[in-house]
């Protein structure tokens, strides 16, 4: 196998088709390649283009056995690499890499999802104040301190709730056949 070389040099002498060869073998792969520079598919795919637009325009000459891979893919991540500088992407804020940290699959997403509403399903089995002090922690992502302005309690008592409706929520579950330590 010749990763391309042949087909590279056919399209060097004027085969088209070639070039078409190549394009349709290698551009999934040289998305992939790019996405895992640039985390956006858009951005990635004009990388592609702008990869093989490069190699229209520059036809450069090499031996027919050549690593032709490896000259692609270098033209892919320069191609990156001036997108980076340009965009100054390189400065990442930590919201957006934990984002493309916690990727998940579909079916992840999914799963979760459903772990979501039988966890709340089960709280809705406890009292209205374990309930709500719970709701607002971690549904609605409230400090103790907003909690403790519409509950009218002090930072302590919020504190002691939330841990007696953490262990009520624990033996509800443990009684429904779900595992604490998955939450």
């Amino acid at each position: 196998m010749d990763n391309g070389a042949s087909s590279y040099h056919r399209f060097l002498q004027g085969d088209k088709s070639a070039l078409e060869e190549l394009v349709r073998q290698y551009s999934d792969a040289i998305v992939r390649y790019a996405y895992f520079y640039v985390r956006n598919s858009q951005t990635a795919e004009d990388i592609m283009e702008d990869t093989f637009a490069t190699l229209i325009i520059k036809r450069k000459k090499f031996k027919e056995n050549a690593p032709f891979l490896s000259y692609l893919y270098k033209i892919a991540r320069n191609k990156c690499m001036d997108f980076l500088r340009s965009k100054r992407a390189r400065e990442v804020p930590i919201s957006d890499l934990q984002n493309v940290l916690k990727c998940e699959s579909a079916e992840t997403a999914a799963m979760n999802r459903i772990r979501d509403l039988e966890i709340f399903a089960c709280m809705q089995k406890l009292p209205e104040q374990y309930f709500d002090v719970l709701y607002l922690t971690y549904f609605q992502g409230f400090s103790a301190d907003e909690i403790k302005k519409s509950a009218g309690k002090s930072k302590k008592q919020i504190y002691n709730l939330l841990a007696r409706a953490k262990s009520s929520l624990k033996d509800i579950l443990i009684m429904e056949g779900m595992s604490y330590e998955d939450l």
